[in-house]
């Protein structure tokens, strides 16, 4: 019941935002960046932002989920309290820096830290180095996925995969919070989108998806089955920062040089790209739920990533 309560919720509240935005002209206009050619509400991340807290905190005092994830969980109010603004007022770079950096503290902190990586050929077992990494990890989750959050329904759709595949993995009802909170979303976010999700919905996803893999990583399981499934957004993103570097360019600026962005100027629908982006996902849970030897998974994985980043290059040319 909880479940179709959350998706419910987030459905009702996209609505309500959606229709308040165009009153308000609260739209996000084209550029020659943008996927889109038409104003656009945006903001609608806030329905799933407070959906899955809402829904988390039901999960907490009904006693399945434990306090110290729960706690952590909740420290994602403040990104995505300072995401809203900087939807609404475009916040100083410095400022969403720091928001980002006391997110990824308080989220260690009430995940008691990291004792151990372990990375299956060898583990991390030095405290300030496994926390330091850690840290690293939410803050880029956090940037990551508002990085690919460029097309409709790419960035929702992803968060449903992942809480899917953390469901059907280990089986904690919280993974099922995230996937209908999103899915209430989804329903007007799906090409052609009727309201855009926002930093405050991206930023927030990111920093999930690290609490999901380190605190699975503290309960003995591997990183590299998060970095797996994980892996299109974290690949992409990584792989066209460091191009960018090689090619001198500022990195901090934006672009629209994504292998989704470029597949799209290609002549690609955002429909289309978002169904292949699932398939690519169903092949890496697939991978990691029917194959023990994880590392071997990772191998694979990131060859075929490599491939489908070149098949992109031969489409539209990473210029």
């Amino acid at each position: 019941m909880i479940y179709l309560t959350v998706f419910l919720f987030s459905l009702v509240l996209t609505y309500l935002i959606k229709e308040y935005a165009i009153k308000k002209s609260l739209l996000d206009i084209p550029n020659h960046r943008s996927a889109h050619t038409t104003a656009t509400p945006h903001g609608g991340g806030i329905a799933i932002a407070i959906s899955w807290f809402v829904g988390i905190t039901f999960l907490y005092f009904s006693g399945e989920i434990a306090e110290n994830l729960f706690f952590a969980f909740l420290a994602g109010i403040i990104i995505s309290v300072v995401s809203f603004f900087d939807d609404m007022y475009e916040i100083s770079p410095k400022y969403r820096l720091l928001a980002q950096v006391i997110v990824g503290a308080c989220g260690l902190y009430f995940l008691g830290g990291l004792d151990k990586i372990n990375l299956l050929v060898f583990s991390i077992e030095n405290q300030f180095l496994t926390n330091t990494i850690a840290f690293f990890i939410i803050v880029w989750c956090i940037n990551l996925y508002n990085f690919l959050d460029g097309i409709d329904g790419y960035a929702g759709s992803e968060a449903v995969f992942l809480g899917v595949a953390g469901f059907l993995l280990f089986g904690e009802s919280y993974f099922l919070v995230l996937v209908f909170s999103v899915f209430g979303f989804l329903v007007f976010n799906w090409h052609k989108a009727k309201i855009f999700m926002g930093d405050v919905g991206s930023t927030l996803l990111g920093y999930n998806v690290a609490i999901f893999a380190l605190h699975d990583a503290g309960e003995g399981s591997s990183l590299l089955i998060w970095i797996i499934l994980f892996g299109l957004f974290w690949f992409d993103a990584t792989l066209t920062l460091l191009r960018r570097y090689k090619n001198k360019e500022q990195v901090t600026k934006a672009h629209n040089k994504h292998a989704y962005q470029r597949l799209t100027q290609s002549g690609w629908s955002h429909s289309k790209v978002v169904l292949a982006a699932m398939g690519v996902n169903i092949i890496l849970f697939l991978l990691v739920y029917f194959f023990s030897n994880i590392l071997l998974v990772f191998f694979i994985s990131v060859f075929l990533l490599y491939i489908i980043v070149k098949f992109v290059d031969n489409k539209k040319a990473f210029i």
